[in-house]
C-alpha cells in the first residue's frame, strides 16, 4: 500500500488530546457505603495521583481512537499498486472509427461503450498524483482534455465521445501524442481499440505503447463500393459491392435501390462467409437521379452504418468544351468526337463555365473557368519562378505511361521547338511542393505538368510547349491525347463515371460568390459556411453516414442534398490485428485483457470510519439508557 498525501499524517496527532481528555475526564460510578473511614486513605491517594491515574479500558475511547485512525488514513489517500508500469502522466487514445460502433449482440453494447466502461473504471480509481489526457481518433485525431486528474472533467469528456463513420488512422493519433510529448513529457501511451488497425505503419515509436484490444463484435455485412458507368446507349450501369465477415450475419440479404420512397430495383443475394459480392443494375440516364442503396441482412448485423450508400447521377448532356480558334488542331481533333459542344461558336451563346477548356493565353484561362483546364505554350504565373521556355529543338526523354492523360500516347521521335528549362537550384521537388506532377520530361526541364485540387474536383494540365511549334499534331499521339483530355473531363463532370461520396469531407459545392450557406445533416449536424470569391463552399466535414443538405439564403431552389457513405472494406470486415509493426521494425502486440489500474482505498477507509461512528453512537446510547 502506498500513500499519495503523506502530509495528512499530522491528523494522527489528534490522538494525543483525545487520550489526555480521557485521563482528565475519568468518571466513576456512584455507590452507597455504610462508612467512609476505610475510604479516606484512598481518597487522599486519588487527589495526589489523579492527573497520572492509570489508563483504564474504555470501549468508547477505543472506538473513537479507531475512528480517528481510519479518517487520518483516508486523508492520506492510500492505494494499492497493481501496475508495475504506472506513469505520472498517461495519454489515452480512444478509437472512435466506424467499426467501434459494432455491437456484440442484438441489443448489446458497442465497442465504444466497452472502451468507455474500461476508461470510466480507470478514472474512478485515478490516484491524486496521476494525470490522464484523453485523445479521440478516427480519420484524424483531436485532444479532448489536457493532462488532468480532475475526474469531473474526464467524465464529461468521456461522456461526449461518439462514433464517427470514417476509417481509423492510428498514425494520426500517434503523431498528436508525439506533439504532446514535446511540451509535457511522458513515457507510455495507452490505446483503446477494437484492433481494426493496419498491420504496418511507418511511425517510429518514441514512447512505450500499450494496445488494449476490446472484445470482438458480432457478424457483419455492408456496402463497400457503389459506383456507376455510362453505357453506350446513355443508360447507367450501377455496381454495388458487398463485404461479409466470417461468420456472416445471415445466409441471405436483400439489396434495394431507391429513389426517394420508391424502390426501383431489388435483388436477394447469398452471403458467403468472408466473401465479396458484386451486383450490377441498369437504370435510365435520361434525367438526374439520387440513388439510395440499402442492404437488409436476414439476421443480426452488428454494424448499421455500412448498410446505406448514396450515389448522385447527372442526366445525359453534351460535354461543354472551350477551345479558341487559334488552336485549330485541338478543335479539329475534338470535333471528331461524339457528345461534345465546342465553344466559342458563332450561333451559340457560351456558358459561364465549361467542363474542358484548352487555352494558349493567360487572360483566356481566367475568362473560361473549367473543371479541367489545359494551358499550352506558356508558363502559369505561380510556376514561372521554377521554369522558363527556351527556343531549341528537343525531344521527350521520358513520360508517365501509367497516367490516364497519356494512356496509349507515345512521344517517341516527336520534335519540340520549345525547350522548357528548370531554374538553377530547382528540381522535381520544387514542382511537387506546388502540387504539380511531371507528366513528360525534356532534356532540361518538364514538358508537361498536371495538378489536381485537394478534393479531386478540378484538374489543371500545363503543356509547356505549343503544339503548333512541334510535330505532335502530325502524330497519332495527338488525337489520342485529346481524346484522353475529353474523357478525363467527362469523369470530372460525372458524365461517364460516378462514385458514391465517402464520409470524412464533402466535395466542394458551388453557390454565388460570398453567399451564406447553411449545412444540415444526420445526428443534428448543423453549421454555417460562406462561399469564397469563386462561389465555392469547400471543406465541410461529414462525420456520419447520411444525407447532408446545403441551403443558400433559405431559398428552396438553392437547396441541394449530398449523401455520404462509409464505403470501407476494412471497417465492414471488422478484422482485428494481433500486432502492429512500426517504422523502427518494432512490433507491438495487442492485449485483450484490461490492464489493472491502481486501486484507491480512501473511500473504503472512509466507509469503515462511518461504520465505526455508528457503532460508537449505538454503544453510547445503550449506556445512557442503562
Amino acid at each position: 500500500m502506498t500513500f499519495t498525501a503523506l502530509s495528512s499524517a499530522w491528523l494522527f496527532a489528534l490522538l494525543v488530546p483525545l487520550i489526555v481528555f480521557y485521563f482528565l475526564k475519568l468518571k466513576r460510578p456512584r455507590q452507597i457505603v455504610p462508612s467512609l473511614v476505610l475510604w479516606r486513605q484512598v481518597l487522599s491517594d486519588q487527589r495526589v495521583n489523579s492527573p497520572f491515574q492509570k489508563f483504564k479500558r474504555n470501549l468508547l475511547l477505543l472506538l473513537q481512537i479507531l475512528l480517528l485512525t481510519l479518517l487520518a488514513l483516508a486523508a492520506m489517500q492510500p492505494f494499492l499498486r497493481r501496475n508495475a508500469q504506472r506513469s505520472a502522466r498517461l495519454p489515452v487514445l480512444v478509437d472512435v472509427s466506424a467499426s467501434m460502433g459494432a455491437l456484440d449482440k442484438n441489443g448489446g453494447r458497442s465497442r465504444l461503450d466497452e472502451a468507455k466502461q474500461r476508461l470510466r473504471e480507470r478514472i474512478e480509481g485515478l490516484p491524486a498524483d496521476q494525470e490522464l489526457c484523453l485523445v479521440a481518433f478516427a480519420k484524424s485525431a483531436r485532444k479532448l482534455t489536457g493532462f488532468t486528474n480532475n475526474r469531473t472533467e474526464l467524465r464529461d469528456a468521456l461522456a461526449a465521445l461518439e462514433v464517427e463513420d470514417v476509417p481509423g488512422d492510428l498514425e494520426e493519433a500517434l503523431h498528436l501524442a508525439q506533439a504532446l510529448a514535446r511540451t509535457t513529457p511522458f513515457d507510455r501511451v495507452l490505446v483503446l481499440t477494437d484492433g481494426n488497425l493496419p498491420a504496418k505503419t511507418s511511425f517510429e515509436l518514441p514512447f512505450q505503447l500499450e494496445l488494449q484490444k476490446l472484445p470482438p463484435a458480432g457478424p457483419n455485412a455492408g456496402i463497400t463500393a457503389f459506383n456507376a458507368r455510362r453505357s453506350g446507349a446513355g443508360d447507367w450501369e450501377l455496381f454495388v459491392q458487398l463485404g461479409v465477415t466470417d461468420p456472416p450475419p445471415a445466409a441471405t440479404a436483400t439489396v434495394e435501390l431507391r429513389v426517394g420512397d420508391q424502390v426501383i430495383a431489388q435483388e436477394q443475394v447469398a452471403l458467403a462467409p468472408g466473401g465479396t459480392l458484386r451486383l450490377a443494375f441498369r437504370i435510365s440516364g435520361a434525367q438526374d437521379a439520387a440513388i439510395h442503396a440499402v442492404l437488409r441482412p436476414g439476421g443480426f448485423d452488428s454494424l448499421a452504418s455500412d448498410n446505406d450508400a448514396w450515389l448522385t447521377l447527372p442526366a445525359v448532356r453534351p460535354l461543354d468544351v472551350f477551345v479558341p480558334e487559334s488552336l485549330a488542331a485541338f478543335r479539329h481533333a475534338i470535333t471528331a468526337l461524339d457528345g461534345i459542344r465546342i465553344f466559342p461558336k458563332a450561333d451559340n451563346l457560351s456558358p459561364s463555365s465549361f467542363d474542358l477548356a484548352i487555352t494558349d493565353k493567360p487572360e483566356t484561362q481566367k475568362a473560361a473557368p473549367a473543371l479541367l483546364a489545359c494551358t499550352v505554350g506558356f508558363v502559369p504565373e505561380d510556376i514561372a519562378p521554377l521554369v522558363r521556355i527556351g527556343k531549341k529543338s528537343v525531344t521527350a526523354i521520358d513520360w508517365r505511361r501509367d497516367s490516364p492523360l497519356l494512356q496509349h500516347v507515345s512521344l517517341d521521335e516527336v520534335i519540340f521547338m520549345d525547350d522548357p528549362v528548370t531554374a538553377p537550384g530547382k528540381d522535381d521537388t520544387a514542382f511537387a511542393n506546388l502540387g504539380c506532377e511531371i507528366l513528360a520530361h525534356g532534356p532540361h526541364g518538364p514538358l508537361a505538368l498536371v495538378r489536381s485540387d485537394d478534393s479531386g474536383g478540378t484538374m489543371r494540365v500545363h503543356l509547356l510547349f505549343h503544339p503548333a511549334q512541334s510535330t505532335l499534331p502530325f502524330r497519332v499521339a495527338f488525337p489520342i491525347f485529346t481524346a484522353n483530355l475529353v474523357e478525363r473531363a467527362r469523369v470530372l463532370a460525372g458524365l461517364s463515371e460516378a462514385a458514391a461520396i465517402a464520409t470524412g469531407v464533402l466535395p466542394p459545392q458551388s453557390f454565388g460568390a460570398g453567399a451564406g450557406v447553411a449545412v444540415s445533416g444526420p445526428s443534428r449536424f448543423a453549421r454555417t459556411e460562406r462561399a469564397d470569391e469563386r462561389g465555392t463552399v469547400a471543406g465541410v466535414p461529414a462525420p456520419r453516414v447520411g444525407e447532408y443538405t446545403f441551403t443558400s439564403g433559405g431559398i428552396a431552389g438553392k437547396a441541394r442534398t449530398v449523401g455520404a457513405s462509409l464505403l470501407s472494406a476494412n471497417e465492414t470486415g471488422l478484422a482485428a490485428v494481433s500486432e502492429v509493426e512500426f517504422g523502427d521494425r518494432m512490433s507491438v502486440s495487442t492485449a485483450s485483457a484490461a490492464t489493472k489500474s491502481d486501486r484507491s482505498l480512501w473511500w473504503t477507509l472512509a466507509l469503515a470510519g462511518f461504520v465505526v461512528l455508528l457503532v460508537e453512537w449505538w454503544w453510547f446510547q445503550r449506556r445512557a439508557v442503562a
